[in-house]
């Protein structure tokens, strides 16, 4: 694969971040659900509506002609609206979505390097997700030092302590 970059995700960036919440959900080969139902429903449209809140922080890495080929992000959400790694209010949930073909390539690790990195510089102490059973990114959360703190019917919230 030829090299990739990563820069923080911007205004501009929330139809990106859109395609790859899709790609998130979408994660099982053959099991594709369509956009427009996939971002038409709350339990997903939450990570990325009114993009890009103060609180929000993401990155997006770009292929060598500066295509977007991948995201990963992070938001503050209530407990009146919790998302699926819902863990309290001060908690972060990070959302992370690679297009297929940059998959087990570096791209997610280095998104979510970043984002790590970021979310301790913002004075963090942890950061959350939800990753259904099955998903070949949970060796990849936890060699990132994430570790299930919840589990539910199909998927596993995971926590990493940032300091």
């Amino acid at each position: 694969m030829a090299p990739f970059s990563v820069r923080p995700a911007g205004q501009a960036d929330g139809a990106f971040l859109g395609d790859m919440v899709v790609e998130a959900v979408n994660w099982r080969p053959g099991a594709a659900r369509p956009k427009h139902q996939v971002l038409s429903a709350p339990e997903h449209s939450r990570y990325v509506s009114g993009w890009k809140r103060p609180s929000d922080t993401g990155f997006v890495a770009l292929d060598a002609s500066g295509e977007p080929i991948g995201a990963a992000w992070y938001r503050l959400l209530p407990r009146s609206d919790p998302g699926f790694g819902y863990v309290g209010t001060r908690v972060p949930e990070l959302i992370i979505g690679v297009r297929p073909i940059w998959r087990a390539h570096g791209v997610g690790r280095t998104l979510l390097q970043a984002l790590t990195q970021q979310g301790r510089a913002d004075g963090y102490a942890r950061l959350s997700l939800s990753v259904e059973r099955g998903n070949f990114a949970v060796s990849l959360y936890r060699s990132e030092g994430f570790a299930v703190t919840q589990s539910g019917i199909g998927r596993d919230t995971m926590v990493k302590r940032l300091q």
